[in-house]
């Protein structure tokens, strides 16, 4: 009987050393994929601090991810993430199809600069878009060369800030929530480059939405100015992508 369960109690302790080696090893898989792929997307510098996926459950955190500014801006980073909720399909992330059933993004906080007719939101969505489709555009593959599509079935961001303009006289601005669903599920999957670009695009309009609003509210403050360049910016970007958000 005691052999029995010394047997036993050895099988749940490697039970679990290995499902916290796995753990660990998609967590590094996901922090390395992030900081290889994004800068080339983005143009701009990207870091994830780490990543954390349980095997059984799909459910995870990103880690401190940022993002930079695209070059001709300041050096103040365009955004910060901080903790991202994932709910990924079990073991599907070892695959080629990577289906996300959900991703929240709790209280991000964004940098929006205007010069004139554009916008640092702007250009890094313009970055996106030069390379996504494109020959030039980076990919993602298995180890077996197979390219990696995406679908996810629930994204949300909730509880934005946008901060416009740098320095003291900077506002701070609620930023409205985006809810986004079912991304590349008719498609059979999308590639990274274009559910990045299929997620900012939304999130640019978002920073937009935030900003204009308040363009109407500022009088007679140093920040009028810089509201106003928003609502250039905002109609000109708009213009850029044939007025959607």
């Amino acid at each position: 009987m005691k052999k029995l369960l010394l047997i036993g109690g050895i099988v749940v302790a490697l039970g679990v050393a290995g499902v916290i080696a796995l753990t660990l090893f998609l967590g590094s898989i996901v922090t390395a994929g992030v900081n290889n792929f994004a800068p080339k997307l983005t143009q701009t510098k990207v870091t994830l601090t780490g990543a954390s996926i349980s095997p059984l459950t799909g459910s995870g955190t990103l880690r401190g991810l940022v993002v930079g500014n695209p070059r001709g801006w300041s050096d103040a980073d365009l955004c910060a993430l901080g903790n991202v909720h994932i709910e990924v399909a079990p073991f599907s992330i070892l695959g080629d199809h990577i289906v996300v059933n959900d991703v929240t993004i709790d209280a991000p906080e964004f940098n929006y600069e205007t010069k004139v007719v554009t916008s640092n939101v702007a250009d890094l969505l313009k970055n996106i878009a030069q390379v996504t489709g494109g020959k030039d555009s980076p990919q993602a593959t298995t180890k077996s060369g197979k390219p990696i599509k995406f679908e996810v079935k629930h994204f949300r961001l909730q509880n934005g800030w946008v901060r416009l303009g740098v320095g003291p006289a900077a506002l701070k601005l609620p930023m409205p929530p985006i809810e986004l669903t079912d991304l590349g599920t008719k498609e059979g999957g999308i590639t990274p480059d274009q559910l990045v670009f299929a997620v900012m695009k939304s999130v640019t309009g978002s920073v937009v939405s935030a900003t204009t609003q308040a363009a109407g509210k500022i009088g007679g403050t140093a920040g009028a100015a810089a509201a106003e360049g928003v609502k250039k910016a905002g109609e000109a970007l708009k213009g850029l992508f044939g007025g959607k958000k």
